[in-house]
Order: structure tokens, then C-alpha cells, then sequence
């Protein structure tokens, strides 16, 4: 049977739209009137993508509405993560209803639905119609509609090709039987972009496993009692969550928009509306293509003006889905790619490595977790064009005898060894006895000091540096799946090709990177403190530290049991059994039964808020606030961290290995992965007990902690000059019982608590551009009342004000700010004419330079304390940083010794009129320490 002539396209247009957007974050286009027209030129050239190589005969353009839809009205914290919609696609989205508009192609929306839902609701139609049917987006939520005559079309994106998805293609990439279970998927592992919870420590895979067994969540949820352990236990807890997961996921194909097949043919476009729609976004190239110099004809086909033209010159305007097909590859460049497989060529290669100033290395490996990892090869690179790539066999003491036959290079003191992401290689290597040396250079730390906001990954930086694509991995091992295979399984010469090419490609990124780095002067930053410091976090992530386990389990049966009695009692004040983490039935029996407040708060959707700040305030005098709160506490506890720290613990050595990231925040503040160190709870007693479980690596050592006292406060006091400030400090007085006595003119013995807390909250928060509500908030105060402290507080500290005024003036002329050491904080929309943009903007601009100091100063303290660690041979070991605290397992022969120098070495990091203060606490738990 032959397919049907029609052809219809349903494109998904925010999502193309943010996909545009992102493309040229890096590069963005501004025209002649200071207009961001990237998002438009994107998804344009997308739009002519399709018109030019899929030739639709029906066409539709889907938009989502800002009204709330069903599914907010049923959870209301659906897509609640999301952050606030960038200016630039604010901008974007009319624009682009006129180019749909110019191109004669129907713009379908409507309120209180998706534009899934549209989607879904014409591709159904027009599949059982006759009709070929593609939808258009990134977003895999759609592989649910897919059947048979209704395919999901992926575009194109930074070098990776068209993905068309049928029936088979998506059974193949989620691992199910059935392509309604996309919904089931969803349901269970949840979606982080939408805020979709799905049901706790259930992931791709696992959810794939389930239902290959059971089928649906409903028949799971039904056969509950067929697990085991924990995965049991959350099944049975978030049974609800799951189902209202796989509903929130589900899209709507019923949205009561008529199909008129006549309205979806595309006619083409109105030449002279879209020759004035370019000519006022100045896309001079675009028209060109289109309107300069037209092919003739072939046939009598209106679709002709959209043939693909002759390739144009290099343009500011080149988009994505344009260059992929010219960037350069494996297969175009010529290169020289040797595989190094006998003692002979090993000897050989290591003699010209030795010559060499500088050499990029490589390791391939069979874990993306580096402490887990073994090696697989090592590839080298000195030579643009050229790199050398060596296996190694699989027994660990035969490979390590191959990674020794180059230690004299890893180990020199003169050869600069570069890398991308370089930390994660050298802890590698560590385990088979080689220790990195010498001087080195990461391309992704480079970049991340270029442009902090932007991804740093090596494909992305060698597509928008070099021009290239390199080698995929999927093409070695396959993709991201239950089903992908290993490093070690692949074939060797095809592995040479890729870990040649990284090695090779990450020395030619050195030469393009290194060079801007310097223009920006920050070559001293980068050299001096940055590739230091990941000497010192490859050490700190390999040495680990131990995990008490037996204490654990012991606080998750009393979470469980303080959970469960603390539930009861909610149940009987509410009169009624209710799901307690239902925003809808919570707000339902707390406002609608008990009335707990006369005109309560309503969301968006129409709901009653219950978020925290809501029952926070109502806590107080009402008893059932509280315990909601208590019981929200015990939940979080119990699954994100007691719960789950044990089973991040290494069979290797019984430790936790954390991830510390450098390239994370734009501040320049460290972030830390599996386990998340930085979000270890601290405010209150139950999540501070969690400190416990955080114990020295054995008999003879106890944890010594090492904490910066009020540092953001001081440097803030330096950078401003605040004469009492500064003199408060370096006297020694409690800054926030000084503060107080100014804002409500007292003698600071007359200072009571009170005051002192609301001196803290206006120190911590008035510097980063808190305004009168926000501390109302944080006080439970009036308005008036937060405006008068703030007003007495810039009367009082002049300096500050004017060091804050200055600050923003800085950035809105240079659109960007800097730390102490000279890291930039960029802030495009400081000069938005949005007014919540740009005040978000001003406040980055004020807080950027004292977060980030901070950050520079406790890595200049890291790399000094490892160096005197190591140098010195002690047995002491720093184990964990966690914002401006450093965690040691200090052997207790040198504790004294440790303690005098850690805290020399903090406090004399960096010269600041005010001195730096550090507290310290030892234990044999990390709660004892802190």
C-alpha cells in the first residue's frame, strides 16, 4: 500500500523557539536598534529547513497561551522550576507569529491547553485522515502520539542529525513494548523540566524494567506487594504521586480546535510582508537567499522559491541547522591518528612526549564516574593534526604497567599537560599509581572564565570554535541506555579515530582559547588559582570519606517513625485522611474545611498556595501548619538524604566519593555531585543530625572543620570602604549587634535579640538587593516598618549605598562585573527594559563580586593548605569544602599543628582591610566539628 500524498507538519513553537534561543547564547545577534534577534533567525531558518527539504503540503505552527492550564489547576507546582521566560524570547514570540503570518501558515492556540495538546489533538485527526503526519520539536513527551502515519520529528541540532521517530524507533529508544507506555515512563521517572515528581529512585532504566513486568503504574501500584526493599516502599508511599505523574505527563488529543484540512494547506508565503518583516529585523542575508537571485524553476511547483540554494558565504546570520552539514569532521579533515599497541612504538612515542613543552593527553575509560573507572587507553596529542592513541589490557596490574612506562611525562615539572576537564583523568590515572605533575591547561575551565553561563562541554566548544563535530561516543558504544555497551567492547581502530580526535581537538581549543583568556586578563586567575586548584579537588574526590551507615539506617527508622506519628495527628486535626503532599487537597481541608485564614492566597490556577513561606506564617497559631511543615521535613530528609547516601558509597574503599565541579556557577563557587555536598541540610535539628553519619577513615583521626566567620559581610565592608564596619571587625565586635545599635541608634549594650536578628537579616540581605517586601518577609514584619530599617540602615552606612550605586552603574556600562582576582560575571540584561529582568540583573551585579571573592579567596586557601599537606608528608587530609568551610580527617598526632596552619593559611589568603576570620571545631563526627 502506498503512503498518502499529504504531508502535514505540526511544529511545536516555544520549544523551537527556546532551542533557537540557546543556539546563540554564545554569539547572540543584535541588530541596529539593540534588538536580540537569534531566537527569530532560528527558528526562521528551521521554519525554512522544513519548507525547503520536507517540502510539507500542510503546515501549522502550535503556540502554548500564558493562561494556566489543567494541568496546573490539578498540581500546582507543574513546571514551578522553570525560571522566568528570558527577555529575548518575549521579544522573539510575536515576531515570530508574523513570519508565520507572512509565510501564510495558520497559527493554532488556545487557552488552558498546551501546544502538545494541539499537537496531539491534529495529529491524530489527520493520521486516521490520509495524511503523513510530523510533529516538530525537541521534546520527547511527544514519542506518546506516535503511531502509525504520525511520526515525531527531531530536528537538527548543533551537529547532531534529523531524528525521525516511528512506532519501532520509539520502542526501541525507551525500552518498552508499547508506545502508550511513553505515558507509564513519564509517570514513573518523572520530568525535571516540566517539575513532573514521579515516583522517588525510579529512573529510565528502572522504570523501562518495570514495565516490561507489569505493564502500566496502575498494574505496578497494584502489584506492589511482587518488589522488594526500598523500591517497594516508595511504590507503596508515592502511589498517587505516580498516577497524578502519568496524568500530568498525558497529552490532551481531545482540545476543541476544529481540523480544517483546507486551513493547514500552505499556499506560500506573501512575498512583500515577509520582505518588510526581514528588512526590519535586517536579516540581509536571509533575503537574499530567498528574494536575491531565486532558481528557476523546475516545474510549475509554488513550492520552487524554496529550493535549496547555492551555498551563501559565511554569515552573521548562519544558524545551526544551516552549517552542520559544513562543519568540518573526521572524514573531511585529513589527520593523522596512530594506534601505539607494542612496547616498541610505546618507547618510541615517549621519547618525542619528553621533547615536548606541552602535550594533551586523554584517557578513554569504562565509567563516566572516575573513581569507579578503569582504564581502557590513553591518547596523546603535541601536534595539531596528529595524535597517538594506546590501549591497555584489562587486567589492572598489566595496564598499570603500561600507564608506568609514561609516568616521566604525567610526573614532569616542566611539560604543561592539557586537558579537557582534565580532573577527571587525573584522579583516574591516580588509581593505577600516577600522580599528574606540572604545570596545566584545561580548555574547559578556560572556557567557563571566557563565558561562565554557557555550556563547556568539548563538542560543544570545538563546533563553536574549530567548526567541527567530533566522533559521537553513541557510534562506539551506542546510546544512553540499559543496552549500552562499554569501551572495552568496542572495536580498536574505531577507537583510536575518537580518542585520538579528543586529544587532537582539545590541543587545537587550547590554541584557540588561550589567547582569549589572556585579552581578558584573566590568564593569571586561570594559571594560578583555577588549573591549580583541580589538583587539589582530584585529590580531595579520590580520598573520600567515610560514611556511617549503622547511623543512617538508625535516623531513617525514626524519620519513618516521627513521619508516620506526626501524619496521624494531621489526620485527626483535619478531621479526615487525606494526601498530605496534594497541594490541592492540602489547600482543600486547610482553607475550604478548617478556614485557617480568611481569604487565603490562591495561585495562579485558581488553588490555594501551601507552599512553605504560607504555612510558615500560619505555624505559629495553628498547630496543624506546624506538623505539615514537620512532616514535609521528615519526607525530604528520609529520601534525598539519609536514604540515599549509603547507596553512593564505593565497594572500592567504603567511602563517598563526591563530584566537585568547577565550571557549575557563574560566581565562581564550587558545586559538588552524587553526593551534593553544598546542600547537606544545617538549619535545622533533624537535618543537622544528618553530620553525623560524616566520620573519620579510621581509629587515630577525628574531623576537624575549618569555617570563614561572616566573610561576604567583610569583604563587602572592604570594597565599600564602610569606616564602622571596617572598625567593628578588626576590633573584634559582633558586626550584627553593631549594626543594630546604628539602625536603632542604642548603645550596643542595649541591644537585645530581637534587634540583632533584624540587624542580621538587613546585613545579609540589604547588600544583595533584598527590597522592603523581601525583608518583610524574612521578618514578619510591615512594609513600612522593612523600608524605615532599610532607610536607617543606608543612613547609617553611606558607604555601602554608595559602593552598591557604583557597582550597578559599573555593570550597566560594561555589562559585567568582577571579583577580586578578576573573574567576570556577565550581565546582559542590566540594561533591560524589563523592569524584573534588569533588577534581577542589578542584583547579580552587587552580589556576584562578593560571592565570587569569597570563592576566589577559599581557593586560593585550598591550594595552599594541599601544598603544605603534601609537601609536609602529613597524614592529615582535606576530605570536603562546602562553601566557605573546609573538612579535614586529621590524624590527631597533628592536630594542633594542622589547626594553627589551615587557619593561617585561610585567614592570610588574600590582604583585605578587614581581616579575615576563620572558626574551627574538631569531633569525631562531622555535627561535632562544625
Amino acid at each position: 500500500m502506498s503512503k498518502p500524498e499529504k504531508k502535514l507538519f505540526l511544529l511545536d513553537a516555544m520549544a523551537l523557539i527556546y532551542r533557537a534561543h540557546f543556539a546563540f547564547s554564545k554569539n547572540p545577534r543584535i541588530n541596529s536598534r539593540g534588538m536580540s534577534t537569534g531566537a527569530i533567525l532560528g527558528f526562521t531558518n528551521s521554519l525554512l529547513e522544513i519548507l525547503n527539504k520536507e517540502k510539507p503540503s500542510h503546515i501549522a505552527i502550535c503556540f502554548d497561551t500564558p493562561t494556566p492550564t489543567f494541568r496546573h489547576v490539578q498540581y500546582e507546582a507543574y513546571k514551578a522550576n522553570r525560571q522566568e521566560q528570558p527577555e529575548d524570547i518575549q521579544i522573539a514570540i510575536p515576531w515570530v507569529k508574523k513570519v508565520a503570518e507572512a509565510y501564510r501558515i495558520p497559527i493554532l492556540e488556545l487557552d488552558g491547553f498546551e501546544a502538545d495538546d494541539i499537537v496531539g489533538t491534529f495529529a491524530k485527526k489527520a493520521g486516521s485522515n490520509g495524511f503523513e503526519v510530523f510533529m516538530m520539536t525537541p521534546d520527547k513527551d511527544y514519542a506518546q502520539l506516535v503511531q502509525e502515519h504520525v511520526y515525531l520529528y527531531k530536528p537538527a541540532f548543533l551537529g547532531n542529525s534529523v531524528e525521525i521517530l516511528g512506532i519501532p524507533e520509539v520502542l526501541a529508544k525507551f525500552e518498552i513494548d508499547n508506545v502508550d507506555q511513553v505515558r507509564d515512563l513519564l509517570g514513573l521517572q518523572g520530568d525535571s523540566v516540566d517539575n513532573i515528581p514521579g515516583i522517588p529512585g525510579v529512573g529510565a532504566k528502572t522504570a523501562s524494567k518495570l514495565l516490561k513486568e507489569f505493564g502500566t503504574v496502575e498494574n505496578l501500584i497494584a502489584n506492589s506487594d511482587k518488589l522488594k526493599g526500598k523500591l517497594q516502599e516508595n511504590v507503596i508511599n508515592f502511589a498517587q504521586q505516580g498516577i497524578m505523574s502519568k496524568e500530568l505527563a498525558t497529552i490532551n488529543c481531545e482540545v476543541p480546535i476544529r481540523f480544517d484540512e483546507e486551513l493547514l494547506l500552505f499556499k506560500g508565503p506573501d512575498e512583500e510582508k515577509l520582505k518588510g518583516i526581514f528588512n526590519e529585523l535586517e536579516f540581509r542575508t536571509l533575503a537574499k537567499r530567498i528574494f536575491g537571485e531565486p532558481k528557476k524553476p523546475e516545474t510549475g511547483d509554488q513550492m520552487s522559491l524554496f529550493s535549496a540554494p547555492a551555498a551563501p558565504a559565511a554569515s552573521e546570520e548562519s544558524f545551526e541547522l544551516e552549517v552542520a552539514s559544513e562543519r568540518k569532521t573526521a572524514l573531511t579533515e585529513v589527520h593523522d591518528y596512530h594506534l601505539i599497541d607494542t612496547p616498541e612504538l610505546r618507547k618510541s612515542l615517549l621519547k618525542f612526549l619528553l621533547l615536548q613543552k606541552e602535550v594533551c593527553f586523554d584517557t578513554e575509560t569504562t565509567d563516566i564516574d572516575s573513581f569507579e573507572a578503569e582504564l581502557v587507553g590513553i591518547s596523546f596529542a603535541y601536534v595539531s593534526g596528529e595524535a597517538y592513541y594506546i590501549p591497555v589490557p584489562e587486567k589492572f596490574e598489566d595496564a598499570k604497567k603500561v600507564a608506568e612506562e609514561f609516568r616521566e611525562v604525567f610526573e614532569s615539572g616542566t611539560i604543561t599537560k592539557i586537558g579537557q576537564n582534565i580532573k577527571y583523568d587525573m584522579t583516574v590515572l591516580k588509581k593505577y599509581g600516577i600522580e599528574v605533575k606540572g604545570p596545566l591547561f584545561d580548555t574547559m575551565l578556560a572556557h567557563y572564565l571566557i563565558d561562565p553561563d554557557t555550556r563547556h562541554g568539548m563538542d560543544v566548544l570545538a563546533e563553536n570554535y574549530l567548526n567541527y563535530t567530533p566522533i559521537s561516543i553513541e557510534t562506539l558504544i551506542g546510546k544512553k541506555s540499559g543496552n549500552q555497551g562499554s569501551m572495552r567492547d568496542a572495536d580498536i581502530e574505531a577507537i583510536k579515530e575518537y580518542a585520538a580526535e579528543d586529544a587532537d581537538i582539545t590541543l587545537q581549543l587550547k590554541e584557540k582559547l588561550e589567547p582569549e583568556v589572556e585579552k581578558l586578563g584573566m590568564k593569571k586567575l586561570l594559571d594560578e588559582v583555577e588549573c591549580p586548584l583541580v589538583k587539589v579537588l582530584s585529590y580531595m574526590e579520590y580520598e573520600g570519606v567515610r560514611i556511617d551507615t549503622a547511623a543512617l539506617k538508625e535516623m531513617s527508622g525514626e524519620l519513618e517513625k516521627a513521619s508516620r506519628i506526626v501524619e496521624k495527628e494531621i489526620y485527626e486535626d483535619a478531621g479526615e485522611t487525606f494526601n498530605i503532599a496534594s497541594p490541592k487537597q492540602l489547600g482543600d481541608v486547610l482553607f475550604d474545611k478548617l478556614k485557617l485564614i480568611d481569604n487565603p492566597k490562591k495561585t495562579k490556577t485558581g488553588q490555594y498556595a501551601t507552599g512553605e513561606d504560607i504555612l510558615s506564617k500560619l505555624a505559629s497559631e495553628h498547630p496543624i501548619a506546624n506538623k505539615i511543615l514537620e512532616f514535609r521535613e521528615y519526607q525530604k530528609l528520609k529520601s534525598t538524604y539519609v536514604d540515599a547516601l549509603p547507596l553512593m558509597i564505593s565497594k572500592i574503599d567504603g567511602r563517598v566519593h563526591t563530584d566537585y565541579r568547577q565550571a557549575v556557577a557563574a560566581t565562581g563557587r564550587l558545586a559538588s555531585n552524587n553526593p551534593n555536598l553544598q546542600n547537606i541540610p544545617i538549619r535545622t535539628e533533624k537535618g543537622r543530625e544528618i553530620r553525623k553519619a560524616f566520620i573519620p577513615r579510621e581509629e587515630g583521626y577525628k574531623i576537624f572543620s575549618a569555617d570563614y566567620s561572616q566573610i561576604e559581610l567583610r569583604i563587602i565592608a572592604a570594597f565599600a570602604k564602610d569606616e564602622s564596619m571596617i572598625e567593628a571587625f578588626k576590633n573584634g565586635r559582633d558586626i550584627h549587634a553593631t549594626t543594630a545599635a546604628k539602625i536603632f541608634k542604642k548603645p550596643l549594650e542595649e541591644v537585645d535579640s530581637n534587634m540583632r536578628r533584624i540587624a542580621k537579616s538587613a546585613n545579609f540581605g540589604i547588600i544583595y538587593g533584598i527590597s522592603a517586601f523581601g525583608l518583610a518577609e524574612n521578618l514578619s514584619i510591615s512594609r513600612s516598618e522593612s523600608k524605615e530599617i532599610i532607610d536607617a540602615y543606608f543612613t547609617e552606612f553611606p558607604a555601602v549605598k554608595r559602593y552598591m550605586d557604583h557597582i550597578v552603574n559599573v555593570a550597566r556600562e560594561q555589562e559585567y562585573v568582577t571579583t577580586i582576582l578578576g573573574r567576570r560575571r556577565y550581565l546582559r540584561d542590566i540594561n533591560s527594559r524589563n523592569i524584573t529582568v534588569r533588577g534581577f540583573a542589578e542584583r547579580n551585579a552587587i552580589n556576584a563580586p562578593i560571592q565570587g571573592s569569597a570563592a576566589d579567596i577559599i581557593k586560593i586557601a585550598m591550594i595552599r593548605i594541599h601544598d603544605w599537606l603534601t609537601t609536609e608528608k602529613l597524614k592529615t587530609k582535606m576530605i570536603m569544602q562546602v562553601h566557605d568551610e573546609l573538612v579535614f580527617d586529621v590524624h590527631e598526632s597533628e592536630l594542633e599543628l594542622v589547626k594553627e596552619k589551615v587557619v593561617g593559611f585561610m585567614e592570610n589568603a588574600i590582604t583585605l582591610e578587614v581581616p579575615l576570620e576563620v572558626g574551627t571545631g574538631v569531633g569525631n563526627n562531622w555535627l561535632e566539628a562544625h
